[in-house]
């Protein structure tokens, strides 16, 4: 799995087959959906029209297992089947459960299916998106499949850094979703913009490379061309230790600031 790829989080399906397609001819090779994203469609035109060869490609999309419906066996496959259809492809590289919904206490359950969905080789790889310690744990007393990753909120303000820990501990690889916050409130902060000065780079390429130099895997979204373009072009420089502090600096505290749901009460 490449360590930088492309999301397409709250891009329309309409929109999703040029902003994939620009991202796939900038050189990403990952790319990164979800069922309730309803972008699955475009997605999968995008990567048909490329000339990509699949092999070279890295899909990810996840199980929507929302509230208003039971999650058994034959749900989970038809669910995985639906994603498959609308991308048009005969396999996916990584299915992700989107949330753990603790409340609803079933995605242990929902792995379970998973495990089947990995067997058939349909999906290459299964994990998780959104699971805390505590749920990673369940999973472990309750399968031998270690999820692959773990697809969570990450960045400098909300740096995760016992999740990573726990993460380390298991073997499974942490993946940032919204890795340059939401909005331009941290790519505006003062420490963000005097480091990026110092490299001479944007401060969203600054944060993406904070993330590479802490081992996380990014899926930075643009529908811009020229920002498709510059998130991906952070392989040139490495930022000092000093600076790697900085940014580690602005999520210090009990918990940092999560901007995103908290997966402990999220059931919309």
């Amino acid at each position: 799995m490449p360590q930088l790829g492309f999301g397409v989080w709250q891009v329309p399906d309409a929109e999703a087959e040029h902003a994939v397609g620009t991202a796939l001819e900038a050189g990403y090779r990952s790319i990164d959906t979800a069922a309730i994203y309803g972008n699955e469609r475009g997605t999968g035109k995008a990567v048909a029209a490329s000339g990509v060869p699949r092999e070279e490609l890295f899909v990810t999309t996840k199980l929507w297992n929302g509230p208003k419906q039971r999650w058994g066996r034959d749900e989970v496959l038809r669910a995985f089947d639906d994603s498959l259809g609308k991308l048009g492809l005969d396999h996916i590289d990584l299915y992700l459960i989107h949330w753990p919904r603790p409340m609803r206490d079933d995605f242990v359950a929902i792995w379970k299916t998973f495990e089947e969905i990995a067997a058939s080789g349909r999906a290459k790889a299964v994990g998780v998106s959104n699971f805390r310690p505590e749920d990673l744990e369940r999973l472990a007393a309750e399968s031998p499949l270690v999820p692959a990753v773990n697809q969570v909120e990450l960045h400098p303000l909300f740096p995760q850094a016992g999740l990573r820990a726990v993460h380390a501990a298991r073997g499974i690889a942490t993946e940032a979703w919204s890795p340059l916050g939401q909005g331009r409130e941290l790519l505006t902060l003062p420490a963000v913009a005097a480091i990026a000065g110092t490299y001479g780079r944007s401060a969203a390429q600054v944060v993406l490379r904070w993330h590479l130099q802490h081992g996380n895997i990014v899926i930075p979204k643009s529908v811009t061309p020229a920002r498709i373009r510059e998130n991906l072009d952070v392989f040139d420089f490495e930022l000092e230790a000093a600076d790697v502090a900085a940014l580690d600096a602005l999520g210090a505290g009990a918990a940092g600031r999560r901007i995103g749901p908290d997966p402990a009460r999220f059931d919309v």
